[in-house]
């Protein structure tokens, strides 16, 4: 079976990009709650607040500058039983297999006290839920495992909620207006990998922060000091910041550039982007050079209209191209990936998660005895997994499909060699159309027959 892989760093540094719907304004401000005092390890930011605002880089902290300000809890919300029952409790959302063979999402709520930990439970599943309604997430369910993870806050709600001033004592020290940006959600860093490592694994995070108001980030190319490809914030009750997770996990699973553009930033003049969705080909020198989405060109897409080269992408609106009109790495008034997002979801899914999982665990077996695979069960949609036998290299067509087998009944006869057993799954989903994409899709287990 493929090594399942657990990335660091897409990109040198670390890197947050904040995607706020186009939807909703923000604007700088001035009563911004200042930072602490203290010099404190900053990260780089981008994000594009509104649709009058021009998108541009910013330094948050890695941690939040609130942890140490803020005021004491009152003795109700500090019940120390409470607190100590609840706080870092994990709960199962979803096993679908094995951690070494899952996608792991970790779940941690924050601004919820300990007599709310029920609340964030079912902001979790929510929220959750709306993320993996959209496509590919939804086919790929059976891909991943899911855990809440439970932080217990001395008060409820985040800081700068309802406005600038206001200052919340949280696990995580979620805040609203970081780097004076009303709806840019950030947290302490640190606070979140403690949280995290107390699921049994996580490849991806997403923090709930206990709010109504719209908002939410996201960190990726968090580095090897972040064992998980990226996290995502977002409020737990306004439904349309679950799109800013979905928007997010793009980059950090689908290694996916953002497609929207601002107008400062003028003519692209570089080399070819390194993401899957941003070229500085045309649809005619992509077909020439067989290159990025030529296999899609000229597809209806879901995201509507069909696959070109569009002009405006990674904030540059000249001198690059995107896939499709709209997208939701484009702006958050659609849900849906276009064509070549999608299949780089889909590859990003399979770089972390296997669809094979061997439950006959021995790797030597005779040829009377029953080998089992489990075959991960994906929705009913774009995914489409088959299995099949082989015995020496040679397919055994009859036990297409069969989850358990016994060698002997495949062909392998008592003649005093030793056999290979061999089972494979492909995902043969129209959604992946590059080799290597299918190839990624592709798991396998094998055994020695004794005979």
């Amino acid at each position: 079976m493929r090594p399942r892989m657990r990335m660091t760093a897409v990109a040198a540094g670390l890197a947050l990009v904040a995607a706020l719907a186009v939807t909703t304004g923000t604007a700088a401000a001035s009563n911004a709650p200042a930072p602490s005092p203290k010099q404190e390890p900053t990260v780089q930011a981008e994000y594009f607040p509104g649709p009058a605002a021009e998108g541009r880089r910013v330094q948050v902290p890695a941690t939040s500058p609130y942890s140490a300000s803020a005021p004491a809890a009152s003795s109700a919300a500090r019940s120390a039983d409470a607190a100590a029952a609840t706080d870092g409790a994990v709960t199962v959302l979803s096993q679908t297999g094995p951690s070494s063979a899952r996608m792991d999402v970790a779940i941690i709520g924050d601004g919820y006290t300990a007599d709310q930990q029920a609340d964030f439970l079912a902001d979790a599943r929510a929220r959750w839920a709306e993320v993996t309604a959209v496509e590919p997430y939804r086919s790929y369910t059976g891909l991943f495992n899911v855990w809440a993870v439970g932080a217990v806050s001395a008060q409820s709600g985040i800081s700068g909620d309802p406005s600038a001033g206001v200052v919340k004592n949280t696990a995580l020290g979620s805040y609203f207006w970081c780097s004076s940006t009303e709806r840019l959600i950030c947290v302490d860093l640190a606070k979140v990998k403690s949280y995290a490592a107390k699921a049994p694994a996580a490849d991806l995070v997403v923090v709930v922060s206990n709010s109504t108001k719209y908002g939410g980030a996201g960190y990726s190319g968090l580095g090897s000091s972040y064992p998980f490809a990226g996290v995502s914030t977002l409020s737990s009750d306004n439904s349309q910041s679950s799109l800013i997770a979905a928007h997010e996990i793009g980059h950090s699973i689908g290694l996916l550039a953002d497609e929207y553009t601002y107008d400062s930033y003028g003519t692209y003049t570089g080399a070819e982007p390194v993401e899957p969705n941003s070229t500085v080909r045309t649809a005619a020198q992509l077909t020439s050079a067989q290159a990025k989405w030529y296999r899609w060109l000229g597809e209806s897409d879901p995201s509507g209209g069909t696959v070109g080269t569009y002009t405006g992408s990674s904030y540059y609106p000249l001198g690059v191209y995107r896939p499709t009109a709209d997208s939701l790495m484009r702006s958050l008034s659609t849900d849906k990936f276009n064509l070549p997002g999608r299949e780089a979801m889909i590859s990003g899914f399979y770089r972390y998660a296997s669809s094979l999982t061997a439950a006959t665990t021995a790797t030597t077996v005779s040829r009377g005895q029953t080998v089992t695979v489990n075959v991960a069960a994906l929705a009913a949609g774009l995914s489409r997994l088959d299995l099949r036998w082989y015995v020496d290299g040679t397919e055994v067509t009859q036990a297409k499909g069969l989850t358990s087998v016994v060698p002997g009944q495949l062909g392998v006869t008592a003649d005093g060699r030793t056999h290979t057993l061999m089972a494979r799954v492909t995902d043969t989903t129209d959604s992946l159309r590059d080799p290597k994409a299918k190839t990624a899709a592709t798991d396998t287990l094998t055994w020695s027959v004794t005979s």
